[in-house]
Formats: C-alpha cells, sequence, structure tokens
C-alpha cells in the first residue's frame, strides 16, 4: 500500500447516510483536536493497545528521516483509552488528509469512560498497520526514543508529540506502559546530551 492513503479512505461506505460518526483517537487526536467535534466524550476500545510503531514522513520527520508516531497493536487482553469525538461526516475530507501517511479508517466499538452505565457506540479509528509503506514496526524502548529525538518535521519535534500525549494520559489518570517508558528514556537521553 503506498503512502498517501486518503483515495482508499474517501471510498468507505460504512457510515453513508449518518449524520455523524464518532471518531477514536489514541494519539495526537487526544491532544490537538484541531477539527470541529459535536461531542468529545472519554473513551476506550478493547483488544488494541498503543505502539511507536508507525513512520511519520509528513508531520513528525521527513521522508529522508522519517519520525515515530502511534498506530495500534492487536492485543487481546488490552484496552487502549482515549478519546471519541463525534463529527459530521464532512470533518473526514481534512482528518483524511491529516492521517493520510499509511492510515486507514477502521470500523470499531468504544466504551464510554464518563457514564455511570454501560454505554457503547460503532464508530472509526484510524489504523496504520503492518502492510503500509510507513510502517516501521517493533524496535527496542531506547531505539525508539533516540528515533524521536533526533526527529523533526513540519509539524514539529517528534519529542513534543511524545511529550504531549504523556502528559495528556497523566492528566486523564490513564497508564500506558509503552508511552510512558519512551518519555523516561526520552527525559534521559536529553538529559545525558544536557551534560555533555
Amino acid at each position: 500500500m503506498s503512502f498517501d492513503t486518503t483515495a482508499y479512505n474517501r471510498q468507505m461506505t460504512h457510515f453513508d447516510g449518518h449524520d455523524s460518526v464518532w471518531l477514536f483517537g489514541y494519539g495526537s487526536l487526544i491532544w490537538k483536536a484541531d477539527f470541529d467535534y459535536l461531542e468529545r466524550r472519554p473513551a476506550a476500545i478493547r483488544g488494541w493497545t498503543r505502539r511507536f510503531w508507525q513512520g511519520s514522513h509528513d508531520h513528525r520527520g521527513t521522508p529522508e528521516a522519517p519520525g515515530r508516531v502511534l498506530t495500534l497493536a492487536e492485543q487481546a487482553d488490552a484496552v487502549c483509552h482515549g478519546m471519541a469525538y463525534r463529527i459530521a461526516p464532512r470533518v473526514f475530507e481534512p482528518l483524511d488528509i491529516r492521517e493520510k501517511n499509511g492510515y486507514l479508517r477502521v470500523v470499531t466499538r468504544m466504551d464510554f469512560m464518563d457514564s455511570a452505565t454501560p454505554a457503547t457506540a460503532e464508530g472509526v479509528v484510524y489504523l496504520a498497520g503492518a502492510d503500509n509503506a510507513a510502517y516501521l514496526g517493533p524496535a527496542s524502548e531506547a531505539e525508539i526514543a533516540r528515533q524521536i529525538a533526533a526527529s523533526h518535521g513540519p509539524s514539529g519535534p517528534n519529542r513534543d508529540y511524545l511529550l504531549n500525549l504523556a502528559q495528556a494520559l497523566r492528566e486523564l489518570g490513564w497508564d500506558d506502559a509503552h508511552v510512558f517508558a519512551l518519555e523516561r528514556e526520552l527525559n534521559a537521553l536529553e538529559m545525558a546530551h544536557a551534560r555533555d
């Protein structure tokens, strides 16, 4: 599959005829909702875990030196906390461009976390699978942190993506061992560089 998935996503018809659609955000969509939405609610999806395994050639890196951003990896017992946005279908147009570097819209069921009674909805999540051209795959936390520390793209330093996400997760009271381990690795790298 090519880097640019815009055309693939524009062919999705699952929610045609709907006045609004729920969108699940698990990365920068948690802390950078630069799009119009009708409603915002904390939510979770089951069977997926966050991983910095996707390359960013257009936002947090360059084609020559891609950064690392999030995608989801299947894990049977996992629960991935994030933010759900109810959006008008027209909002997918700019989102498809924002998420064009290997991400596909995938239908998912999400559980809302702000209700005393269980509430769920069907919606969309942008997912970058292992078959997309920008996929970088697993690496050690130290290696991922080094790549994040060195990467910079049109949307700014890759480090900001990681640190903003870690801060947002912490403020929302959600634990993520992968994200927080990478944050520690990055902070240690930056402290070591400051001493040199």
